[in-house]
């Protein structure tokens, strides 16, 4: 029986997210499946992904093919690097120690770079707020002028301009 790691998707239209299965890969899409091992949600930003580790990575050393999508997530949780260093115990480069090491190391890395992601993410989103509250201050500064300037013209309108006596005898001496 052909077994294959792949998504079985759930959710509503244009927000879908995923259950990743183990499946006999004639079984459906969202058919029958042998064991769930995770899910995979990218309507987040990072991609939220729920992975049993030790299940996929039994999965994988048994001979459970992964689709592309699937053999990207599992890339990147570490279980395909993980199945990597085993296999390198397994021959004789390194012994299991050094092989934990090296995964450690890497999941370090990795966990150090979503973290940076996640800060350049969120100072991104900050930094748009600001510029958007600058030019709403603009655009309010502006309106406000605009205001004042016809409050002052219906001022204007409303009372308008008396002569007084100071000038009346000006234009009586220039009539002369």
């Amino acid at each position: 029986m052909p077994v294959k790691i792949r998504l079985q998707r759930h959710g509503r239209k244009g927000y879908a997210y995923y259950h990743i299965v183990i499946a006999d890969s004639r079984a459906p899409r969202d058919g029958k499946f042998i064991e769930r091992i995770g899910s995979y949600n990218p309507n987040t930003n990072p991609a939220t992904i729920d992975l049993k580790f030790e299940k996929a990575l039994y999965w994988l050393q048994t001979g459970a093919q992964p689709t592309d999508t699937t053999r990207n997530i599992l890339s990147s949780e570490g279980v395909l690097m993980k199945k990597h260093l085993l296999e390198g115990v397994q021959k004789g480069a390194f012994d299991a120690a050094e092989a934990d090491v090296r995964f450690e190391a890497w999941k370090a890395s990795k966990i150090s770079n979503i973290a940076k992601t996640k800060e350049q993410l969120v100072a991104a989103k900050q930094a748009d707020a600001k510029t958007r509250l600058a030019a709403e201050v603009e655009v309010n500064k502006s309106k406000a002028a605009e205001v004042a300037k016809k409050k002052a013209d219906a001022i204007i309108a409303a009372n308008p301009v008396v002569e007084t006596p100071a000038e009346a005898p000006a234009t009586e001496e220039a009539a002369e």
